[in-house]
């Protein structure tokens, strides 16, 4: 049986969004803010088209998935998405205002809130990718 469509899009976004991440990180390092603004959209244009994707499905499919596996790795399912879904929750006004001081030009500013966003980003787009895999490529494992 295959997995459902969208959420399998969903894991491509999160899993771009990631990619994306790690080249504006690297771009940033290099000092190469043109390439890093261009790859920062990306990533939150991936960002922003999962999340209308997953409250599409969520609102219009037949609710939550429920993961399939027993014991140590339900737990470590759980282990994964608590944090995930928090985080993913938590992450978006921060990521609006980092955008937004850069925008203004308010390097300072956004690098303060970048240093602690910026991996949290994207252990939310990672731990998307490995909710997906738990839930629907290897739901049994």
């Amino acid at each position: 049986m295959h997995p459902p469509l969208l959420p399998t899009i969903n894991a491509s976004l999160n899993a771009s969004a990631g990619l994306f991440l790690i080249l504006g990180g690297v771009a940033i390092k290099n000092k190469d803010r043109v390439r890093h603004r261009m790859l920062m959209i990306c990533a939150f244009g991936c960002s922003a088209l999962f999340l209308c994707a997953y409250l599409y499905y969520h609102l219009t499919s037949r609710g939550i998935s429920h993961y399939q596996g027993h014991g140590i790795l339900k737990a470590v399912y759980f282990f994964v998405l608590i944090p995930h879904t928090i985080l993913a929750v938590t992450i978006v006004p921060f990521i609006i205002m980092a955008i937004r001081h850069a925008l203004r030009g308010e390097f300072d500013k956004h690098t303060r809130i970048t240093r602690w966003l910026y991996p949290t980003w994207l252990y939310v787009s990672v731990t998307g990718v490995i909710v997906y895999l738990m839930l629907y490529i290897f739901p049994q494992a």
